[in-house]
């Protein structure tokens, strides 16, 4: 017969919010209204987005022009 592991029971049955993870986890779960992103952490992401579009825009621009159809935009110039 094997020896039972000790189990963490007690983890599971706390109902107040502490400082553990797995309570702060659950907490999280159970209150999606009271959980938002602070306003520094929402400015940090605006911010790195604006940053990644310009950097898409600027490698769009010097990137070479490629013609995929070409013979489609011809028929399009003649009619």
């Amino acid at each position: 017969m094997t020896r039972r592991k000790k189990s963490r029971s007690l983890a599971d049955k706390v109902t107040i919010r502490t400082g553990r993870r797995k309570d702060y986890k659950k907490w999280r779960h159970d209150n999606p209204d009271q959980v938002a992103p602070s306003r520094r952490f929402v400015a940090k992401k605006q911010q790195q987005r604006k940053l990644q579009a310009t950097r898409k825009a600027a490698r769009q621009e010097s990137g070479q022009p490629i013609s995929i159809h070409p013979d489609k935009q011809d028929r399009k110039e003649d009619s």
